[in-house]
């Protein structure tokens, strides 16, 4: 095996098949085919759709992505899956395929973490991460602070949603204001018209006695719902822009505060932030102004590696190989509900056992 292992990542948590193939820390390939079309009529992700369309679409994305990269399946020297956490069906069709792959090529097999794909994803851009780094992972339905000292097997949570994530509040916002599904996009592009000072919406747990580092959004959601009917009951025209501007700037006020401190209080000085809101042009735009006032690296994805994709998977797979990280075993199976704090599914004992004494390490 090179020195650079080359590795396929296979990414199926939601609404996206993502396949990313990956050397060392270059990106070679990026697919993706998305389903957010299928489930914009229903307003949200439905399960069953997105099972079905990961279904359809995985073999034909897989090769797409070895098309572009101009590499052959037997090229590979691993083969990295999403596992967890995530719809469970969603997840199941990658990994069933992810495990088909593997024994069909006899490599093998990695199953990783999700929201430390996501972390990982950054190397792409930016080199290997530091030790340690602080994350800010903000999605659909994670909001999260993470602390790793080594992105393979030390990710250590120090906050996370109580309630309603960031993503999660921006498509019910979205869904409110009439402005159509996914939300985050939207309401971003809204919010550049207006005023973000128009009107205070509440910052949820920032009072002294709350979690410092946990984040709620549910509070926020319903405070702009009940703004906007009240209006709507007195007759009076809702400003769509200034109320998507207003909360999107609580939102991004509460994230990167709180991400800010933990860096102080941690004594790191880089903050990664990823996840699908990453995306957002005023997140990224406040993150970098309060990094830079506090003397803090920031390093964000470009918006594309921001969302749902294989890239992130073969990322993290990547490392795992680099690392010399055993193998998942091929008894692997999703986790709807998989910690952060394990980054990877670990190899039976059977498995593990065979893998050292060919020279590997657990």
């Amino acid at each position: 095996m090179a020195d650079e292992p080359l590795v396929l990542g296979i990414e199926t948590s939601c609404d996206e098949t993502g396949v990313g193939i990956v050397r060392g820390t270059t990106l070679l390939a990026d697919a993706v085919a998305s389903s957010v079309n299928d489930h914009a009529r229903f307003g949200g992700v439905v399960p069953e759709i997105a099972s079905r369309a990961h279904l359809e679409a995985m073999v034909p994305t897989i090769q797409r992505a070895l098309d572009t990269a101009g590499v052959k399946a037997s090229d590979l020297d691993g083969i990295a899956v999403t596992a967890g956490p995530g719809l469970a069906g969603a997840l199941l069709v990658g990994v069933s395929a992810a495990k088909a792959y593997a024994w069909a090529l006899d490599k093998p097999l990695y199953g990783v973490n999700h929201l430390a794909s996501h972390i990982c994803v950054d190397q792409l851009e930016h080199g290997r991460l530091p030790s340690p780094t602080m994350a800010l992972l903000v999605s659909g339905g994670h909001s999260s602070l993470l602390l790793s000292e080594d992105i393979t097997s030390d990710v250590r949570p120090l906050g996370a949603t109580i309630d309603d994530a960031a993503g999660e509040a921006f498509d019910k916002v979205a869904r409110v204001l009439g402005l159509g599904f996914p939300g985050g996009p939207v309401v971003d592009r809204t919010a550049r018209e207006g005023d973000r000072k128009a009107i205070a919406f509440p910052r949820g747990l920032t009072g002294p006695k709350d979690p410092e580092y946990d984040f709620s959004f549910s509070g926020l959601k319903t405070a702009v719902a009940r703004w906007v009917e009240a209006r709507r009951r007195a007759g009076e025209e809702v400003p769509v822009a200034d109320v998507a501007a207003s909360f999107q700037e609580a939102v991004t006020d509460v994230l990167t505060r709180k991400a800010v401190k933990a860096c102080k209080d941690n004594g790191v000085d880089h903050l990664m932030i990823g996840g699908g809101v990453a995306a957002n042009s005023r997140l990224r735009e406040m993150a970098q102004q309060r990094c830079d006032k506090a003397g803090i690296r920031l390093r964000v994805p470009r918006p594309g590696l921001c969302t749902d994709n294989g890239a992130m998977v073969a990322a993290l797979g990547s490392e795992m190989v680099w690392r010399d990280r055993a193998p998942s075993s091929f008894d692997l199976s999703a986790d709807s509900s998989l910690p952060v704090t394990e980054v990877h599914v670990p190899h039976t004992d059977l498995h593990g056992q065979a893998y050292r004494a060919l020279g590997g390490q657990a």
